[in-house]
């Protein structure tokens, strides 16, 4: 069955490339399939790159390989003294995509984005529950929905956001990939037709590229967007061939079956390095990876469970065997290049033997555990199986028994948010903005629980401070509030944090363009590719 499957990936991906032989085509060999092309509903960067990046736009954007804000669907705007209004004066002239499946009879206005946020916002919008078990998990664990208090058509190409109480990170959250723009004239003509699902099926947007097919786990294949409202891209057509081994990956770009690759495993880097062919980008991720234990569930519901498992992890072990030592041992749940970062924070001691005691204080014996293994790469985690495995072996030096587990990706995201579940889930996050409450309260927040807190971990203390600070827009007052939290973090130990790596982008060097980008997402705008 997997010969065939493998088979059947490259006939797509030859007919792809037969189908472009007279155009300039640059093909990504990603990691894996997205879970949908509605950006709102998903927080995986494998989806976002699939989705947001190509086919959507945002009112503002990052720029290129950087955190700094910049005009995108909106040409300006202001904020009022309070705080609480943001008003957006939105790019004339802006087209839709045109594709096989719906043609736009108007440009983008102020109704498209009034759409785009209510559907996340209100529970009673019809477009809230569209999708059967999803939901628009990112925009509800960042408490938008008790945020926004309106957002307000002025005229068509004005647009007013009203918040409850100021918010320090919000403008820096309009550029993140759940707040991207969907076509509100698209939208009703699927929900007229009965066929509202398509929109995650087949996405329609503002963006670069245009949608143009999908072959499940195999091929996704884009155009460039004839229209795009800052001038068509220098490529014309974008494929994303499929390929979760990383190995594959490797060998793939050495043939020249494709340009670009994500997440190489890290014992194949030097001899990527070695290709003359080649170029391998680097720098230090802004991400971390943990071991998120279910804090709802006995015997982790008692934080010095979790410290006694989280002292039997040999992490210096595991940034050896899955990064090849590319990667820092981490000990707060934001990387030491993000602003707040409390260096005074004392990391869990490795210590095997004190951890069994510790176990054995908390009235723990005979533990059976499990713990999930992302089926996919990550830049915070190479080789998930591989780590779980060694925390398999660290455990059972304790009287710990653990089974490894896994699921399809997709699936693995959606059970491992359930409050219900059992065992620790080995995850991580690259920063979507460069703002602390970004991980902090994204990851950790009681807002999140049931979604981005896979800890399940709600505690009161540590969410006053990030409501705190984010009521200020005083760095000092805000950098005081992450420095304590982190503490509490780490005194309840929701986690066992893991590693922060360094990211690596190998490339032919037929590529051009293209910028490895702190916030860990794969844009193809402004690339180009040689004969």
């Amino acid at each position: 069955m997997k010969k065939i499957s493998v088979l059947l990936a490259a006939t797509a991906l030859i007919s792809v490339m037969a189908t472009s032989a007279w155009s300039k085509t640059l093909v990504y060999c990603s990691e894996g399939s997205p879970e949908g092309f509605d950006p709102s509903l998903y927080t995986a960067g494998t989806t976002f790159d699939a989705s947001s990046r190509t086919v959507y736009s945002r009112l503002v954007e990052f720029k290129h390989g950087g955190t700094e804000i910049e005009p995108g669907l909106a040409d300006s705007w202001s904020v009022s003294a309070d705080g609480t209004e943001y008003t957006f004066k939105l790019h004339p002239g802006v087209k839709y995509q045109t594709t096989d499946f719906f043609t736009p009879t108007r440009d983008f206005n102020a109704d498209d984005v009034v759409f785009s946020f209510e559907r996340q916002l209100k529970s009673d919008n019809p477009w809230n529950k569209y999708v059967e078990g999803g939901s628009y998990e990112y925009a509800a664990g960042m408490g938008f929905p008790e945020l926004i208090k309106s957002v307000e058509k002025v005229d068509d190409l004005t647009v007013k956001f009203t918040l409850n109480h100021p918010e320090a990170p919000f403008l820096a959250d309009l550029a993140m990939d759940f707040a991207s723009i969907v076509s509100k004239e698209y939208a009703d003509k699927l929900a007229a037709d009965g066929k509202m699902a398509q929109l995650n099926q087949q996405p329609l947007g503002t963006g670069p590229f245009t949608f143009v097919a999908y072959q499940p786990d195999a091929v996704i294949r884009y155009k460039a967007n004839e229209t795009y409202f800052k001038g068509k891209e220098k490529i014309d057509d974008l494929v994303f061939a499929i390929t979760s081994d990383a190995a594959v990956r490797a060998q793939k770009l050495k043939a020249g079956e494709c340009q670009l690759i994500p997440y190489p495993n890290a014992a194949d880097v030097p001899e990527l390095k070695k290709d003359e062919n080649l170029t391998v980008l680097e720098q230090a991720g802004l991400n971390v990876g943990f071991l998120a234990y279910n804090t709802q569930m006995a015997p982790f519901d008692k934080p010095e469970v979790r410290r006694a498992l989280n002292m039997a992890i040999n992490k210096q072990a595991i940034i050896d065997a899955v990064f090849q030592g590319a990667a820092a041992v981490a000990k707060n749940p934001i990387p030491p290049t993000m602003w707040s970062y409390n260096d005074a924070v004392q990391d869990d001691k490795y210590d095997p033997d004190a951890a069994k005691k510790a176990l054995a204080d908390a009235g723990v014996k005979d533990l059976s555990m499990k713990i999930w293994a992302m089926p996919v790469s990550r830049p915070y985690m190479l080789n998930a199986r591989r780590a779980a495995e060694l925390m398999q072996a660290d455990f059972a030096k304790i009287g710990v028994k653990v089974e490894i587990v896994t699921h399809e990706w997709a699936e693995y995201l959606k059970l491992s948010s359930d409050v219900k579940r059992d065992g620790a889930v080995i995850l991580g996050w690259t920063g979507d903005n460069g703002d602390p409450d970004n991980f902090m309260d994204t990851l950790l927040g009681c807002d999140a629980v049931g979604g981005n807190n896979r800890a399940q971990w709600c505690n009161k203390e540590y969410d006053d401070l990030m409501t705190k600070a984010k009521l200020t827009a005083d760095v000092g007052e805000r950098t005081k509030a992450y420095e304590q939290a982190q503490l509490i973090f780490k005194k309840e130990a929701p986690w066992a944090t893991i590693d922060h790596s360094l990211v690596f982008v190998p490339m032919s060097k037929k590529v051009s363009g293209f910028q490895m980008d702190p916030l860990g997402i794969h844009r193809f705008d402004g690339v180009d590719v040689s004969e």
